[in-house]
């Protein structure tokens, strides 16, 4: 089965002195951690997709996030080519036998089947065209027949002075595109519990799971923050909190690049969360507690300030990544609480969910004290939103809500008067 491999990767370059060849960094480059790289079942290296992924984080000047999407996207393509026994080069003059066709049908099926989302298959065949083009202009990849058809479209649109501009975009018979759905989901598509869910969630984890998990949600729940976010978080980023001075119950931390020891943000926004005294006094308090005093000692130096580490000493989440090995496993637990203790919220549950609880109640709450005007500049400061859209999203939401109620209670009644008179 093909792997993924990461590699501390250091450029440099090649000379040739009699008859030698030698390896020399080149000068100012920086070392890239964790580049991708691909190997196909047997060993052997994609020598060809890892060239592709190392030009990407280098000359493309990617993200290191960015890379690890397009592996995973290539990796998965590779395992495809490995189950299915074909070539990734092979264009035979049938267009139906070629790689990229049959490829296509495999995720056309697996879309309609329900087991892979638009939006994942859309972005893996994207990412599979991305990786042929650089084939084809670099001349790794010359097959005698099309690999695809081309197909161009005409763009339209105004610029900063009025004036009309048409742009040519280009797409190819291969391209599957992403319809968006009609869900109104928040951010990432998920839905906020409500607030008698989000207690019972409490609940079963204060006394089910390990102490971290709880306290983790309780953060998530009453204060936004990303499970990114709060994995960085520091002691002394707590003992540095300052009190708003709008409010005696609320106080502020410094999160992002910026902040004084740096926690980790999603787009590297530095500002202020908001966080109530009794939870940050909990916190506070848990810092020098017997258990985490234990994982401190089992961890790396570098870790030892983060408030929250897991029993082997290690942090609960990646600094660059809003993603956790360690939440995902808690989370699968707490999903299979809720089904033995018939918490129907936790069926589908994830941690990200606290952050849209959190956000959706301070919309309402903002509403109802300012109105949604001022409550979209409360929500994107509290969230750390980069732009506005996202915030509207809650206020939108908060807003359907009473007429979705009274939708349903007249709809309720309407069924009930029919169904009277049909058994007179």
């Amino acid at each position: 089965m093909s792997v993924k491999e990461s590699i501390l990767f250091t450029p440099a370059r090649a000379t040739v002195e009699q008859g030698a060849v030698t390896w020399d960094r080149v000068r100012n480059s920086t070392a890239i951690a964790d580049l991708p790289q691909l190997f196909w079942g047997d060993g052997e290296p994609w020598r060809e997709a890892n060239l592709w992924l190392m030009l990407e984080a280098t000359t493309g000047q990617k993200p290191i996030e960015t890379v690890k999407s397009k592996a995973y996207a290539l990796l998965e393509y590779c395992k495809w080519l490995e189950r299915t026994q074909t070539n990734w080069w092979d264009f035979p003059p049938i267009e139906s036998d070629r790689c990229l066709v049959k490829y296509h049908g495999h995720l056309r099926r697996q879309l309609r089947s329900g087991t892979k989302a638009n939006s994942t298959c859309s972005q893996r065949m994207q990412i599979v065209i991305q990786f042929y083009r650089w084939l084809r202009a670099q001349s790794l990849l010359t097959p005698e027949w099309p690999m695809w058809k081309e197909k161009f479209f005409n763009i339209k649109f105004n610029n900063s002075f009025g004036l009309e501009r048409t742009l040519t975009v280009s797409s190819t018979s291969l391209s599957i595109p992403n319809r968006k759905s009609n869900t109104q989901g928040l951010e990432e598509g998920l839905y906020p519990v409500s607030n008698s869910d989000r207690d019972r969630i409490l609940d079963l984890a204060l006394k089910y799971c390990p102490y971290e998990i709880y306290l983790l949600l309780m953060v998530g729940f009453f204060t936004g923050m990303r499970i990114q976010t709060i994995s960085g978080l520091t002691i002394e980023t707590l003992e540095s909190a300052v009190q708003d001075p709008a409010s005696e119950g609320l106080y502020r931390i410094a999160v992002g690049p910026g902040a004084r020891p740096p926690v980790p943000t999603k787009n590297s926004v530095t500002g202020h969360v908001w966080i109530t005294k009794p939870l940050l006094d909990e916190l506070r308090k848990y810092c020098y507690s017997t258990t985490r005093l234990l994982r401190e000692a089992k961890a790396e130096e570098t870790n030892k300030n983060l408030v929250f580490l897991t029993k082997r000493g290690n942090p609960y989440a990646d600094r660059s990544r809003d993603s956790s090995p360690a939440i995902n496993v808690a989370m699968h637990s707490l999903r299979n609480l809720g089904l033995k203790h018939g918490v129907s919220a936790l069926q589908k549950f994830k941690f990200h969910q606290t952050r849209c609880t959190f956000a959706t109640e301070l919309a309402r709450l903002a509403i109802n004290a300012g109105g949604a005007i001022h409550a979209i500049a409360i929500v994107k400061d509290a969230l750390l939103h980069k732009n506005e859209e996202t915030s509207i999203r809650y206020i939108k939401f908060i807003e359907r809500n009473p007429i979705k109620v009274a939708m349903a209670n007249e709809f309720t009644k309407s069924f009930f008067n029919a169904a009277s008179v049909a058994r007179v």
